[in-house]
Order: C-alpha cells, then sequence, then structure tokens
C-alpha cells in the first residue's frame, strides 16, 4: 500500500517563516515536519510515498531527495507555484499513487498516531482518523455515527479531521483536472454512507502558527 503526504500548502498563517522556507521544512524537534511523518509512515510499514509539492517544492526534493537514505521511495507530484487543493493535487498523483487504495496525510501535523493501523482497504470510499476539537477549531468538522463518519449537525458532537485518511482511487477519478477542495466530495461521500472513521484520543497538532509549532517542538522534546 502506497501512501501521500501533502506538503504543496504555502503556509500563509507562518508567515514570515514560510515565506523561504516552505512549510513542511520548518523545524521541530531538531528536524523538519515532514520528515518526522515520514519516519512515522516507514515505521509503519509504508515505504512507497508520494510527496505533491508547489511553492517552493524544489527545497523538499532537495532535502528528502529518493528517499533511499530514510529507507523508502520517493515521488513527487509538483503542481506549480499554486497548489491544486487536496482533492485537486491527490488526483493530479492518481498515477503515482496506482489503483488500490492508499493513505493521505496531511505534511502539516504532529501526532502519535499509529499508521500501521490504516494498513487495509476502507469498506466504502473513505476512512478517516479524527480527533476531540482543539481550541483553534471548536467547532470541529464531522460526526461520527458508530464507524460511520456523517456531516455535522446541531444535533450531533462534531470532531475534527486530523488530515489523516485511507482512501480509494474511484473517489477522485472521475473529478476534472485542477484546484478542487475536498471537504465537498467527503461530504458527498458521507451521504451515500460510504465513509468510516475512527477516533483518535493520543498526541494530533495542526501546525498552522508559530505558536503551534513551538507546541510541537515542546512535545517532540518531552519524548526523546
Amino acid at each position: 500500500m502506497k501512501a501521500m503526504i501533502l506538503a504543496a500548502g504555502r503556509g500563509e498563517r507562518l508567515r514570515p517563516l514560510t515565506d523561504h522556507t516552505p512549510k513542511p521544512l520548518l523545524a521541530a524537534g531538531g528536524r523538519p515536519l515532514i520528515e518526522h511523518t515520514l519516519a512515522a509512515l516507514i515505521r509503519a510499514g509504508f515505504a512507497d510515498i508520494v510527496v505533491n509539492t508547489a511553492h517552493l517544492g524544489q527545497q523538499i526534493r532537495e532535502r528528502l531527495g529518493d528517499g533511499r537514505r530514510f529507507g523508502a521511495r520517493i515521488h513527487y507530484s509538483d503542481e506549480g507555484e499554486y497548489a491544486l487543493e487536496t482533492a485537486g493535487g491527490i488526483r493530479q498523483a492518481l498515477d503515482m499513487v496506482g489503483p488500490e487504495p492508499f493513505l493521505v496525510v496531511n505534511g502539516d501535523i504532529g501526532t502519535d498516531f499509529d499508521f500501521s493501523r490504516l494498513r487495509r482497504a476502507p469498506p466504502g470510499d473513505a476512512h478517516l482518523v479524527l480527533a476531540p476539537n482543539p481550541p483553534h477549531h471548536p467547532q470541529g468538522d464531522f460526526a461520527l455515527d458508530e464507524d460511520r463518519v456523517i456531516p455535522s449537525d446541531d444535533r450531533t458532537p462534531a470532531y475534527t479531521f486530523c488530515g489523516i485518511g485511507l482512501y480509494r482511487t474511484e473517489l477522485f477519478a472521475a473529478l476534472p483536472p485542477g484546484r478542487v477542495p475536498l471537504a465537498p466530495l467527503l461530504r458527498q461521500a458521507m451521504t451515500a454512507g460510504r465513509v468510516t472513521g475512527e477516533l483518535h484520543s493520543g498526541f494530533w497538532l495542526d501546525i498552522g502558527t508559530a505558536e503551534r509549532l513551538e507546541a510541537y517542538d515542546r512535545w517532540l522534546k518531552t519524548r526523546a
């Protein structure tokens, strides 16, 4: 099973840090964010990995290379200067990912989630990892009905999507080329009962600000 790391975001909320460094290469715990994710994927048995790039993407290529020094094979999907958003970026990389189900992980998160839990085909179109809502996102994204992920409403508590998902290629194959967000596509699949999920109660952090980058750095140092 292949994995994909989403590394094309511009990181506007982390400026000026991201003016000259792509967000996935910002350091925490003495190494770039993307290397923590890469190491966790390799430990879980994912050695064939696609990385999408856009803003300052050449720096990511130069840092990671072909992946051999990490014990992986890395392929790159270049989206140009402007990212294609999540679903659009995945759709562009489908030829690299191949026809089998695949794992996608945001390149700007920190987590202790065990990716080996996702080395299986999802029963539907997607299987998502959710987390309790952090202070900066109290409204959450989606709800859980046993193991089914459903659109949230006023009657059902919502959780936050971790940026970790297992997908079937069929979910993206019919999309037009270009910029396509992921959330509407997922909600459509949820309405059809085609999305399952699980709640991760361990550590998870969306590294969208300098303060959260510093928090991740502190957390990593407690585990060193």
